[in-house]
């Protein structure tokens, strides 16, 4: 049996309840969690890989916005010892300290004109490019909006769930 097989049988043997909460460490929509968790078993990672996908990707507003609820703003210092903050500090080593009060500024502007928290896959990535990225995003429509943060979410989702069977 491979590696990848092996993770899917472990991910298949949780109970429903734990493969949820598994799960809402990489996305924390609840519907989300219950759509992957229901789909089990998998197989393997990569069948797992793409229904997650899927499931994230089918997501209505409202789901994307209680998953939005969980990230951390760029630029601020995730706290808390759990999976989630572990994994946010890393994704967004790239912010050091002297660029904080740029994305501090940033994100009080994409707050209020969008009524949620910048969303962008930082892993990776720079401070100078992300920031570009949401001031650029600044003049998006909301529906244009809706529609990049969705994507960044399916990033941010495959790439904390690839993690979580690293």
């Amino acid at each position: 049996m491979t590696e990848d097989e092996e993770d899917a049988v472990r991910f298949d043997a949780l109970s429903r309840a734990e493969a949820e909460a598994e799960l809402r460490t990489c996305c924390a929509s609840r519907r989300w969690a219950a759509t992957v968790a229901a789909g089990r078993p998998y197989g393997s990672a990569e069948a797992l890989f793409a229904a997650a996908g899927k499931a994230v990707r089918d997501l209505d507003w409202p789901d994307v916005e209680e998953a939005l609820a969980a990230h951390p703003r760029i630029g601020d210092r995730p706290r808390g010892a759990g999976r989630e903050s572990a994994w946010s500090r890393g994704e967004q080593s790239g912010v050091g300290d002297a660029d904080r009060a740029a994305f501090a500024e940033g994100n009080v502007a994409y707050e209020n004109r969008f009524g949620h928290v910048f969303l962008i896959c930082a892993s990776g990535r720079g401070a100078a490019e992300m920031l570009a990225e949401l001031r650029e995003r600044l003049g998006n429509d909301p529906a244009a909006e809706r529609h990049v943060v969705h994507g960044e979410l399916v990033k941010i989702t495959e790439l904390r769930l690839r993690k979580l069977f690293a």
